[in-house]
């Protein structure tokens, strides 16, 4: 260790930003985790970086470690302690304007680590499922997926992965998670799984639709009559005539309506209107359906 960065006291750190020298990908920046044996060879180091590091490159470099630490406030306040206990080494002219500026970071970093934190009190988010923030929010995954699971309709939650991709690549990003994936990726990923049981969805059902449509073949059968006067037969049966004291055709209206366009076509070959018949099967539209000497009799009397 150069003689002119010799530390005169240390300070006792709870966790140390080191990494593993196979996962170094800022060596300007990174203390190797095989360097270290204990506290005072980290303290060391950790001032050997801070001196040797260029001006400019100061807030990266608390930036960095920031990003490592588990508890990034703790740290600060540990290392500003460090750099107190050793304000001797910053005593010549050069390095007495990289000590201010490192106290100034320093309290830069902690407004800005109190401020993220408030924001995920108030949004009851723990630190940990926060993948990115900006000044405006913060980007959870945890929490969009929540959201995601919430919606039943398979457009809408497209469209809200979408637009929280959007929005999280649109941001000035100031804090990312360096133990979380990328948000954006995410919901991507996200968004690909969706589009991909939907279509999955979608050929079992063609196949199941083909499956009995081969084990029963049939066309749909042509009426000559209104079309309202064939959905009110199905009303009357289904609403008006019982047998023992039971509807004499049991089913919602749904499905009532769906076996009616399934089964029949107009006199012209066209596919029955769903909307249409589900409005003359609604009990409260009673002037869909055909006045009384329009309806065709289904009334069993002799």
């Amino acid at each position: 260790m150069p003689l002119k960065y010799q530390i005169r006291n240390t300070v006792q750190f709870p966790e140390q930003t080191a990494v593993p020298k196979e996962q170094s990908n800022a060596p300007e920046f990174d203390i190797l985790k095989e360097d270290i044996t204990n506290n005072a060879e980290y303290c060391q180091l950790l001032m050997n970086k801070l001196l040797s590091v260029s001006y400019a490159k100061l807030p990266d470099f608390f930036s960095h470690h920031c990003q490592i630490a588990l508890n990034p406030l703790k740290w600060l306040n540990k290392f500003e302690k460090l750099i107190a206990e050793n304000e001797d080494l910053f005593m010549n002219t050069a390095n007495r304007g990289r000590m201010i500026k490192c106290y100034t970071i320093i309290e830069s970093k902690r407004k800005e680590i109190e401020y993220y934190a408030s924001k995920h009190k108030s949004a009851k988010l723990s630190l940990q499922y926060i993948n990115a923030g900006c000044e405006t929010r913060c980007f959870s995954f945890r929490e969009t997926k929540s959201k995601v699971s919430e919606l039943s309709n398979y457009t809408d939650k497209i469209i809200f992965l979408t637009k929280e991709k959007y929005d999280y690549e649109q941001a000035t990003i100031d804090f990312i998670s360096p133990k979380l994936p990328d948000f954006a990726l995410q919901c991507q990923k996200e968004i690909d799984h969706i589009q991909h049981l939907n279509y999955l969805t979608n050929e079992f059902s063609g196949e199941q639709v083909q499956t009995r449509s081969a084990a029963l073949p049939f066309n749909k059968l042509k009426i000559n009559c209104n079309i309202n006067q064939l959905v009110d037969i199905y009303y009357r049966l289904s609403r008006e005539m019982q047998t023992n004291g039971r509807p004499t055709i049991e089913g919602s209206i749904n499905d009532l309506a769906a076996v009616i366009v399934n089964s029949f076509v107009d006199k012209d070959g066209r596919d029955l209107s769903l909307d249409t018949v589900k409005t003359v099967l609604t009990p409260s539209k009673t002037d869909k359906r055909p006045k009384d000497h329009k309806k065709i009799d289904i009334d069993n009397k002799n």
